[in-house]
């Protein structure tokens, strides 16, 4: 028997010793119990997985949705839910390649950022705008928005976004590859390759590969700071002139031709339980003004305040950086420097989009649930507020994109993390929902869209508390909150590409009914 002949089947099933690790994803919270999981290597072999599993009756009832796995970073249940019945895993898919044909730059939907960052800079000098987190697979980030350090500077993933492959089934149940450009001919076409431009993931079909054409050169070198402050020498007015000093700095700077302008930055409000609070920063060293820009916008927050700043002694959130003393260095380094694949736990996450600086009442709320008012018992150093940088050369888009929310200076991600089977969970998910529904208690619980400070949520971070009225009592739904007025055509595409909704979880589009 030959070496090839005796590989292990890319079908796992119970029994297989692969079986538990291939069955879940970065949150451990969600672990699915599938007929079987299948790895796909090529789009064919995708395609081919795809229409079988179409094909099969379900041995149990209340397992019936096929589902599609890259890097394995869905945070809610839409991808290893108790209801799964198959998971294709795309992620032996992972090349990154210049396509000349398409003239293009093709990286297929299973290559993680790491393999992006790793396999496309160093043979052609270009990056793909994307996240920090090293783990995360293009499957998801591209098709949910896609942004990362370089976004202020470059804009996010899909303003390069030419093309992508995907796997559709139709009415009958057949599956084919089609190819959508943002140039075909074909309107239908061209609003398929939309729809993946901030549609979400797991909606429409099985993506195989993205082509992008114009992608930008990063920096050949930043300069990259990180350093803290202890929570015991705050004052709640000193809290306050951070946090909403860091909110004014961003929005007094959006002009991505400039150093300030280009300078991306991460708050990480963690509960007073981690003992800090963080701050890591980076900047484009290529640009004479850079290293004044980092001077200035270390000035505007920590020359305002008593506390001093130190260096970070722990994890925040998915990031530790030691560098109190902005260092200079090459740019992939320092974006190797910053993986943060994070650690194998539970969690939960919310997320919401600030059109201005925090208001006053989401600073007293931010404070109080933080641990100095309320949650004054709760231990837990992994729970926190992190508050990105944003707009810049997002907000001035190459193109319309199915992503909506292009005028914002900051974007918030809540956090919180356990291990599994914590005695505690309930306490850590409660936490996130207080905190969170008492910063936007002016709205109902939840950062409205087209609000006057926010404008909704991320559907990268997906939250299907957005679905309860418990949580959200703003009046406006999951729909609206993440697309905006891009859900009605984002339904055309639903309905036209997947009829039988295949492809569905607890926020996927819905098709709702056709317009006569």
């Amino acid at each position: 028997m030959s070496e090839i002949s005796a590989l292990p089947s890319t079908v796992v099933r119970c029994g297989d010793k692969r079986y538990p690790a291939l069955s879940r994803g970065f949150n451990q919270r969600w672990i699915a119990e599938p007929e079987y999981v299948r790895l796909v290597r090529t789009p064919e072999e995708a395609r081919a997985a795809l229409a079988e599993a179409v094909r099969e009756k379900p041995a149990d009832p209340a397992r019936t949705r096929i589902t599609v796995k890259s890097g394995g970073h869905c945070y809610e249940d839409f991808v290893c839910g108790d209801d799964v019945r198959v998971i294709l895993d795309v992620s032996p898919m992972c090349g990154v390649f210049y396509d000349s044909a398409m003239r293009a730059y093709c990286m297929e939907a299973g290559a993680t950022n790491r393999h992006v960052y790793n396999h496309l800079y160093p043979v052609s000098g270009k990056a793909l705008p994307g996240g920090s987190c090293y783990s995360v697979g293009l499957g998801g980030h591209v098709p949910a928005g896609g942004f990362g350090l370089l976004s202020r500077q470059h804009g996010l993933t899909v303003d390069y976004l030419y093309a992508v492959e995907v796997a559709v089934v139709d009415k009958h149940g057949n599956v084919k590859l089609v190819v959508a450009k943002r140039d075909s001919r074909d309107q239908v076409l061209r609003d398929l390759w939309w729809a993946h431009t901030g549609g979400g993931g797991g909606n429409f079909g099985l993506v195989t590969r993205f082509w992008f054409r114009g992608l930008p050169q990063p920096p050949e070198h930043v300069l990259l700071s990180g350093l803290a402050w202890d929570w015991k020498d705050f004052t709640k007015d000193e809290f306050a002139t951070l946090v909403r000093s860091y909110g004014e700095y961003f929005r007094d700077h959006q002009n991505p031709s400039t150093a300030a302008g280009k300078l991306f930055a991460m708050l990480n409000l963690n509960h007073v339980s981690n003992e800090q609070i963080g701050l890591l920063a980076q900047v484009d060293a290529d640009d004479p003004d850079g290293p004044q820009a980092m001077t200035d916008f270390v000035a505007a927050l920590d020359g305002r305040i008593g506390p001093a700043a130190t260096r970070m002694r722990s994890a925040m959130g998915e990031h530790f950086v030691h560098m109190d003393i902005p260092r200079a260095m090459p740019w992939l380094t320092a974006t190797q420097a910053l993986n943060s694949g994070g650690e194998i736990r539970c969690g939960k996450y919310k997320s919401a989009y600030l059109r201005k600086p925090f208001t006053d009442q989401q600073i007293n709320a931010m404070w109080a649930y933080l641990g100095k008012e309320k949650y004054t018992d709760y231990v837990n150093k992994q729970a926190l507020i992190q508050v990105d940088s944003y707009g810049g050369a997002v907000n001035k888009p190459l193109r319309q994109t199915a992503s909506r929310q292009r005028d914002s200076i900051l974007k918030l991600q809540y956090q919180v993390y356990w291990t599994r089977n914590d005695a505690h969970e309930d306490t850590h998910i409660a936490w996130i929902r207080d905190i969170y529904k008492a910063t936007f208690a002016a709205t109902g619980g939840v950062p409205v869209a087209d609000g006057d400070t926010t404008d909704g949520c991320y559907i990268g971070y997906p939250d299907a508390d957005l679905n309860d009225g418990r949580w959200n009592g703003s009046g406006q739904s999951w729909e609206t909150l993440y697309y905006k007025d891009a859900y009605a055509k984002l339904q055309e595409v639903k309905r036209h590409w997947d009829p039988r909704d295949v492809f569905r979880h607890a926020q996927s589009i819905r098709s709702g009914k056709a317009k006569k």
